[in-house]
């Protein structure tokens, strides 16, 4: 079975909020050992440099990923976020020290065998779902470790993870994901039937190893795909690019972004 190299080749998940953090607190991404890249996009790291008036909070947009998110040292801290079918707000506390693991879509069951279904828009501690993991970080990283020493426990864990699984990759699931990204999330069931798979059989699958349906993922690859044009308030009123990804008219626009988002292209964007 060949590596899916594709998925990381036709999508590149953002976070715009994050790159918008005051000067005391910071993100960074790192990518992971080239082995690990077809599965996982990246790590990363949010921490606050500076004293903080009040608790941090951080708004994450739909991305289609799963993430494993944990604070050093503290495992009460440490969960797996499932598929965000809508933006959430995560109260990080002060100060702020999270790190993640941010897997490509479809690829966390590669590793783990579970249900994704089940924590869809929400959050699971990581001890009942992937016990192994969560020994290791409980045990292996400590709150005194610089990031780039995580980052070469992270690589050696995952490594183990990943030579110790069959292969087990589902070509017609593969597939289905590149058509959506390929389609910049533009959905078309006919092109999705051609690969033999019933609509009732897909969906299923999507659910297991996404945590969504077909449908349900491609509106969340649209809606990255405009963040990643990062349209001005003005191109937006002028081009109405969200036509040519497949919206019906700037209403349907305006709801469906404001729910991935939190917030209208317009307050997005002039910011």
């Amino acid at each position: 079975m060949k590596i899916p190299h594709s998925i990381r080749q036709n999508y590149k998940p953002i976070q715009p909020t994050l790159a918008r953090l005051s000067d005391t607190v910071v993100y960074s991404e790192f990518l992971p050992d080239i082995r690990l890249q077809p599965y996982i996009y990246c790590y990363w790291e949010i921490k606050s440099v500076k004293p903080l008036d009040s608790p941090f909070v951080y708004r994450a947009v739909s991305d289609g990923c799963i993430e494993i998110c944990f604070v050093p040292g503290l495992s009460r801290y440490n969960f797996v976020c499932g598929l965000n079918t809508q933006y959430s707000d995560f109260p990080l506390g002060n100060p702020v020290h999270f790190i993640g693991i941010r897997f490509l879509p479809g690829m966390f069951s590669h590793f783990f065998k579970c249900e994704l279904s089940e924590i869809t828009n929400d959050l699971e501690d990581i001890a009942s779902i992937i016990p192994h993991t969560a020994n290791f970080i409980n045990n292996g990283v400590s709150p005194e470790l610089e990031i780039s020493i995580i980052r070469k426990y992270l690589d050696e864990h995952f490594l183990k993870v990943l030579f110790s699984v069959e292969p087990d990759f589902d070509n017609r699931f593969i597939n289905s994901v590149n058509i959506i990204l390929e389609n910049k999330g533009i959905f078309n069931p006919d092109k999705i039937l051609d690969l033999g798979v019933s609509p009732r059989h897909l969906r299923r699958i999507f659910n297991s190893f996404i945590g969504g349906s077909p449908k349900t993922f491609s509106k969340i690859v649209r809606f990255q795909n405009i963040l990643r044009a990062k349209p001005s308030v003005t191109s937006l009123r002028e081009s109405k690019i969200f036509y040519d990804l497949g919206y019906y008219d700037q209403s349907h626009f305006i709801k469906e972004f404001k729910e991935f988002y939190g917030s209208t292209p317009k307050e997005a964007f002039r910011k």
